[in-house]
């Protein structure tokens, strides 16, 4: 109610919304206001420039199209990330594509790990601010360096596994010259693929390999209406964003710990449930957009997030929220390292640097380390009780003693269990150590007796849509 907005209003310093509604929104999720912003002021118009030159480029010049596309985008990041900005940015290029040269992947992921580390060393962080007037501009330069490293680190291994050669006939007299030419030939090939202006700032994540075999193809002719339909549904998740966060103030209450011990339990829950919403709509807008693009270029972008009420395993959520990230972290860490085929040992510890990565990707803070270990035995615990129910004495008596409908409602029950942990570590991720913290002891300690029945029960019916989506 309106006096609830008061209080929050002076903790939070809620601004000024749509004036018809007489609403003020919440701007403390620093995500989505940073790329609003950005979008409104200058992002939203240099992707349609992209679209234009793109489509002009194979019309006229269909040769020359990706170095078309390649200029546009390196003048683009230089237009808001300026000459020192873009400095940094062909320096992390440059050394990657040097010690790559010498096909040693441990030395390329050293090199590249090196360069991640050197993101939160705090005097090249101050020494970064004091280029800009703006505090955003440096993030900015800092989210732009974070997804090229993982373009980079792409690019190196794919080198390391399969070099890249000069394209046409060999006429070099020298083996001097040979080199000279591949090597401006592989630095070409990165630079387009690290400054692919859709996937420039925030991604999604495409590895260099489907980059490289997908953005030679000709642009693909799209009717008018997908493109506009695209555009509408855009829009509509973008609506559904702003609504929430114009009535809902779910990430100010969250940042308010008197708040968040003063709501009933389901109450809190119901904070849950709409911060994990919000975050899935927020990656359906920031994706959406830039994905509509890629495919209008002849690329086939990851499929968007899928919705996280019908997610219901750790191992779900990994493979259909953020689908790029996942390829990328299952060719270049998971199965290098043996994967599943080279026993369980080779398993567990693969699926720990894969998590160990994305945790120090993404600034290795306290909260993200308590994030990385909850999805960690989370996949493992699943991945456990999979084979213990898959063993063949077990599975004959779950076969012969219990019907199809009810091997359905055993897996949904011990899924409504895993979701409950699974939403646990994503508060961990979105509200840090305090509100993880408070949603443990409130709903998994103190309410346990009163809570956790109704709450399994509810996370059992999102457990079966997920698994009659899944059986479609």
């Amino acid at each position: 109610n309106l006096d609830h907005e008061v209080s929050l209003d002076r903790e939070v310093q809620l601004e000024r919304g749509f004036l018809i509604w007489g609403f003020k929104k919440d701007p403390t999720d620093f995500e989505w206001s940073f790329w609003n912003e950005w979008a409104w002021q200058s992002l939203l118009w240099s992707l349609i420039g992209h679209a234009v030159l793109s489509r002009l480029a194979d019309y006229f010049l269909p040769r020359f199209r990706l170095a078309v596309i390649t200029v546009y985008g390196f003048l683009s990041a230089g237009w808001l990330l300026e000459v020192r900005g873009l400095t940094v940015l062909m320096l992390h290029l440059s050394i990657s594509l040097v010690v790559a040269q010498l096909r040693i992947p441990i030395l390329s992921w050293f090199c590249s790990l090196l360069l991640l580390s050197a993101l939160n060393v705090t005097a090249l962080q101050d020494l970064q601010r004091g280029w800009y007037t703006s505090e955003d501009q440096y993030y900015l330069l800092l989210f732009s360096t974070a997804v090229c490293s993982l373009r980079c680190i792409s690019f190196s291994l794919e080198l390391c596994w399969h070099p890249l050669q000069a394209g046409g006939p060999n006429h070099c007299s020298h083996l001097e010259e040979k080199r000279l030419k591949t090597l401006i030939f592989q630095f070409y090939k990165l630079t387009a693929y690290c400054f692919y202006h859709p996937l420039f700032y925030n991604g999604p994540i495409v590895t260099y390999r489907d980059f490289s075999e997908q953005i030679e193809r000709p642009v693909c002719k799209v009717s008018v209406v997908y493109v506009l339909s695209g555009i509408l549904r855009v829009c509509v998740w973008w609506c559904i964003a702003k609504f929430m966060i114009h009535f809902m103030y779910m990430h100010a209450i969250q940042s308010n710990e008197t708040y968040l011990e003063m709501l009933p339990p389901w109450a809190l829950g119901g904070l849950a449930l709409a911060l994990v919403q919000f975050f899935y709509i927020k990656y359906l807008v920031l994706f959406g957009a830039v994905s509509l693009l890629v495919r209008l270029d002849g690329l086939e972008p990851p499929k968007l997030p899928r919705c996280v009420s019908i997610v219901y395993s750790f191992t779900g959520m990994w493979r259909h929220f953020d689908v790029g990230l996942y390829k990328w972290l299952i060719r270049y860490i998971y199965v290098p390292l043996g994967g599943s085929h080279h026993g369980v040992f080779r398993k567990l510890v693969s699926t720990a640097l894969a998590f160990g990565f994305v945790c120090f990707w993404h600034g290795y803070h306290d909260y993200l380390q308590y994030w990385a270990v909850l999805n960690w035995v989370g996949v493992l615990v699943e991945n456990v009780l999979a084979l213990l129910f898959s063993a063949r004495p077990l599975h004959h008596v779950i076969v012969r003693c219990l019907s199809p409908r009810m091997q359905r409602h055993g897996l949904a029950l011990i899924s409504a269990l895993s979701t409950a942990f699974l939403i646990l570590s994503n508060l961990f991720f979105l509200g840090g150590i305090h509100v993880g913290r408070i949603f443990w002891k409130r709903v998994f300690v103190e309410g346990w007796s009163s809570v956790a029945v109704p709450v399994v029960a509810f996370l059992y019916c999102f457990a079966q849509v997920g698994i009659e989506w899944d059986m479609r």
